[in-house]
């Protein structure tokens, strides 16, 4: 990775001290969303309550601009001005270049029918089931590292060869050897791994976009 995504995670640890035991692994995830994205594959995120927002937020930072502007490449902007439509300039300067992050939290009609025909602790496996492919990536959230149905979501995409990165908190918990990288917020209480979660994914999201999309 280039220097300054390294930087961008220094920052989040000069900010918040207690956070670099989570130094290694943000960049360790980091890397590997950007191997992701090289290989063509995609972000799964899956949270429960307030995991579930966060996992809309890191989409929001991923398939659009964060910081940086991301213009389409060249290719990209040939193809639309040969589409012949009137509007290809303005689409052109408009799109942006993003990372494919899908968040398995919405989806209220898919997600009620799981629950009710087969069960609550399968509304994210399923998802993954049907969406993951080899090189994609599976973020759990869970600040309890016990949720069954973000469980059952990481021993799927383990099974079926997705790389997964885990959040939680300090304590010892059923995801730990789940995930191939393990983020753990140094806190216990739920509303303080919480707050530390929150620079974590944002130093992770300003380090990939700087790798993939800075100059």
């Amino acid at each position: 990775m280039k220097t300054s995504a390294y930087e961008l995670v220094d920052r989040m640890v000069v900010r918040y001290p207690p956070l670099e035991v989570c130094r290694i692994p943000a960049l360790k995830a980091a890397e590997l969303i950007c191997e992701c994205h090289g290989s063509g594959g995609k972000l799964l995120l899956a949270g429960n309550g307030g995991s579930a927002s966060d996992c809309e937020h890191i989409v929001g930072e991923f398939v659009k601009s964060f910081e940086l502007p991301r213009l389409i490449n060249g290719e990209h902007r040939r193809k639309l001005q040969n589409s012949g439509i009137p509007e290809w300039e303005h689409l052109a300067s408009h799109l942006q270049e993003g990372v494919s992050a899908i968040s398995l939290t919405g989806h209220s009609s898919l997600s009620t029918a799981i629950q009710n025909d087969t069960g609550a602790d399968m509304v994210f496996a399923q998802q993954v089931y049907v969406h993951g492919r080899k090189h994609d990536i599976l973020i759990g959230m869970s600040t309890s590292g016990n949720s069954r149905n973000i469980l059952q979501a990481l021993i799927v995409a383990k099974a079926f060869g997705l790389t997964t990165i885990g959040f939680t908190g300090a304590n010892k918990v059923a995801m730990d050897p789940l995930c191939d990288v393990l983020i753990k917020a140094p806190a216990t209480r739920t509303p303080e791994i919480q707050e530390f979660h929150l620079p974590i994914y944002h130093a992770i999201c300003l380090a990939v976009e700087q790798e993939l999309f800075g100059i």
